[in-house]
Parts: structure tokens; sequence; C-alpha cells
């Protein structure tokens, strides 16, 4: 009998995984992750991961398998905390999912599996996994979930086919409404808890609060770029070549405060991200404010009225070389070849045609419609049809 580690987090998702998981015959062992308890970032008085923990314990009763909670906050504060307020300081926005994912549920979380003799390790992740015999070769595909609404595939953009090989996502063929109609039936207390919001680490901690208990408040000014055709000129120069074309395209925009006018003052631009409305607190304006650039050297945030400002959108990004993950290695562009796929820049967002161009250093991804908010340390992640087959880090 094959063994599977699950990771139960309380939820109803992996609930009902577990329970599939004992029905097609696997001898199921369910962990429950505590990944966070610094007190010195404590915002309230509320501590999600026992009432969570406490749940968890529950449907493995129900379901007759063994449990245990296993401590990780000491990886999750070096991989993912740390790694996050680095990047937040950069002037980046760095997705802590997707890196909880990659180093903690299919790293750590994976070798400690192992050590308990387990075969696979599986998650209550809407997505599925594929097989490919290419070559005498073995390929495992990391495919969208069929509940269109909640397939979770970008979270796990980092994966290897090493970790592939391993994971096992046992409601991935299924929808929402389904999972939660079976926890029903089998009388879970998940059935009706709602979907876990917030950091995957500090659960319902927004995470402005959480910054500024680490990256001290700094005030500095908000300002107002105008759409005007001297600041977005819409004419590009020759280019001497493709490379050339994408990497002006792609190109961080820079602004002055003399390009436009103080609004008001904000207290960090490191706790800001591009696209962001709320939390500007400036009034008076025909349309809503929204952050197009943040400057964290000068401590200024750039904004501009409207979703369609001309400092939102932008048609071309870039990857570099050692942010670029190909979870189909054997799809992986070599430099000057191009291919056609549909990408997203967020969760949750539609998927958009695009093309990649490998070139040395990197790759770029060009989108066909233009984008909004293309953000620094965030992922973009491709796919071809319903597989995901690589990722990177915006740069």
């Amino acid at each position: 009998m094959k063994r599977v580690v699950i990771g139960l987090s309380g939820g109803v998702d992996s609930s009902v995984a577990a329970y599939l998981l004992k029905e097609q015959g696997y001898e199921v062992i369910g962990l429950f992750m505590k990944n966070w308890h610094d007190d010195s970032v404590t915002i309230s008085n509320e501590c999600p991961w026992l009432d969570d923990s406490n749940d968890a314990m529950l449907v493995a009763e129900k379901l007759n398998i063994p449990f245990q909670t296993v401590d990780l906050s000491e990886q999750y504060k070096t991989r993912i905390v740390d790694y996050m307020f680095k990047e937040y300081e950069r002037g980046r926005t760095p997705n802590p999912d997707v890196l909880c994912n990659r180093e903690i549920k299919f790293d750590v979380f994976m070798d400690m599996a192992m050590e308990l003799g387990a075969d696979y390790v599986a998650t209550g992740h809407y997505c599925r996994k594929g097989v490919v015999e290419k070559e005498g070769k073995t390929f495992y595909q990391l495919l969208k979930g069929v509940d269109t609404n909640k397939d979770q595939s970008y979270f796990l953009c980092q994966l290897s086919q090493e970790q592939l090989s391993k994971a096992l996502f046992p409601i991935g063929h299924l929808t929402k409404p389904e999972v939660r109609k079976i926890a029903e039936d089998l009388d879970l207390v998940t059935a009706h808890k709602r979907d876990s919001q917030g950091l995957c680490f500090i659960g319902k901690v927004k995470l402005p609060d959480f910054l500024q208990q680490q990256l001290k408040p700094k005030e500095g000014v908000i300002v107002e770029i105008p759409e005007s055709p001297e600041i977005f000129n819409d004419t590009q120069p020759e280019f001497t070549s493709d490379e050339s074309r994408l990497q002006f395209l792609s190109k961080r925009r820079h602004y002055s405060i003399d390009q436009g006018k103080i609004v008001g003052k904000h207290q960090g631009a490191h706790y800001f991200t591009k696209g962001q409305r709320k939390g500007l607190a400036v009034g008076g304006t025909k349309e809503p404010l929204f952050v197009i650039e943040t400057d964290v050297d000068e401590n200024v945030i750039y904004t501009g009225q409207g979703k369609a400002h001309p400092g939102l959108l932008k048609k071309v990004l870039f990857v570099q070389d050692d942010e670029l993950h190909w979870v189909r290695e054997d799809l992986a562009l070599k430099t000057d070849e191009t291919l056609k796929v549909e990408a997203r820049i967020r969760y949750r967002q539609p998927l958009q045609s695009a093309t990649l161009h490998k070139v040395v250093g990197g790759l770029y991804v060009e989108f066909e419609a233009l984008q909004s908010a293309i953000t620094e340390g965030q992922f973009v992640a491709w796919y071809l049809n319903d597989e995901l087959v690589g990722s990177g880090v915006i740069a």
C-alpha cells in the first residue's frame, strides 16, 4: 500500500482531499503545518493557527487517519518572511503564496514526509497532474484545475519535475461546490468553513499591518502624474533589433516630482505596490488615484488618475535567467527562440495571449494586449493549453 502524507490545513479542500485518498486505497497520514508564532509581530489576539489545527485534528479523527502538528516556523522565517521584507525594501512586491509552495510545502514539508516513509505528498490545491512520455523519458505536467473559478496552478508555478513527481492533487478534477458537498455528506467540521484570507503564514493579518511591524515608517510625498504627451510619448525610436525594441518596451518608468504635483503624504514607499488604490487617503480627484510607480530610494509614491492611466499600462516584461523557471524543462527555450503562449501576471487574471522571446541573460514576455500594473517581484506564469510550463519573477 502506497503511503501519502497530506498537508491538513484545517480547511475544507485538504479535508476532502484526505478522504478521497483514503477511498483510493492509500495509507494516509495528516500533518498540520504550524508556520508562524513570532510574538514580536502580534497584530491581534486572534490565533487562527490554533483553530485551524484543531479543525484539522477533528477531520483526521473523523477519517480515522494518524495526525500530528509539525512546527516549520523557523524555516518559514528564513525562507519566506525574511525574503519578503528584503523584496519590499527593494521596492518589489513578492508573492509569499508561490514561495510557500516552492520552499515549504514541496521542499521542507516534502522532506519531512519522505522521512516518514511517504511515497507522495498531497495538498488540497485545485490543479491536476499529468504524465507524458517523450523520447523514452517521463515528464510530469502541472495542469489547470477543472474549476476555472478556483484553478490554483499559478501558485504552484515554481515546482520542479522532482517535486511534481511526488505530488498528488486529489481535488483537481472537482469544483468547489462538489468539494463542499462531499464534506457535507461526511459531516466534516470544515464543510462550511470559509476560505482563508490573508498571508499564507499569518492568517488574518493584513499585509500592510504586518509590514509596519518590520519596516519602519518614513514619511514621504505622494505625487500625481498627469497624462501629458511630454511624459507619455507614444513615438518609438528606430530599433536596431527586435531585442532593443523589447528592452525599450519593458523598461521601468522613472518619474520626478517636478513632472507632477504633490497631493498628499504617506508613511513609507515600501508599503505600497503598483496598481494599488486603497490606503492613499487622497481625495478630491475626478477619478480614483492608483499607484503607478514607487521610488523607495527617494521615498516617493507616484500616482495617476483612473485605471486607464498610461503609467499603469505596459505590454512587455522581462525575467532574468537566474529567476527563470521551467516546470517542463524539456520545453525550455534556447537563445533567439520564441514561443506563443498564454500567460498571467497574477492569480485569477484571465489568461492573456503572449509571445516568449529568449535572449542572452533572460526572457521577454510580450503580451498582445496592454497589461495593467505589471509589478516587479511578482510571478509571471505561462501556459500551453491547460498546462503551466514555466514561470519567472518579473524584473
